[in-house]
């Protein structure tokens, strides 16, 4: 089965996919009320991986060479970014 080479319409959601898994991280570690500190840190766990994933996703598709826009970057990525363009190296984005 193919699937539809992503664009950067795709890679502009999956910021957005981010930016919100980086918001539900962090009202989970701040404000969500848990029973136990261990419900808090599995629900820490399972948030993180889903932005892990799609955060890979993300890279794949910069990889590939689809451009993205820096307006669009998650908060999370955006230093990330910055350090990239102040080092003589190709920026991600």
């Amino acid at each position: 089965m193919q699937t539809k080479p992503a664009s950067k319409y795709d890679l502009k959601d999956l910021h957005q996919a981010i930016d919100l898994f980086d918001r539900k991280i962090a009202y989970c570690q701040t404000t969500e009320k848990f029973d136990s500190d261990m419900e808090r840190e599995e629900a820490l766990r399972k948030l993180e991986t889903r932005r892990g994933t799609l955060v890979k996703r993300a890279l794949a598709a910069v990889s590939e060479g689809i451009e993205c826009d820096p307006r669009y970057l998650p908060r999370s990525m955006k230093n990330t970014a910055e350090a990239h363009s102040t080092q003589p190296q190709e920026s991600q984005c």
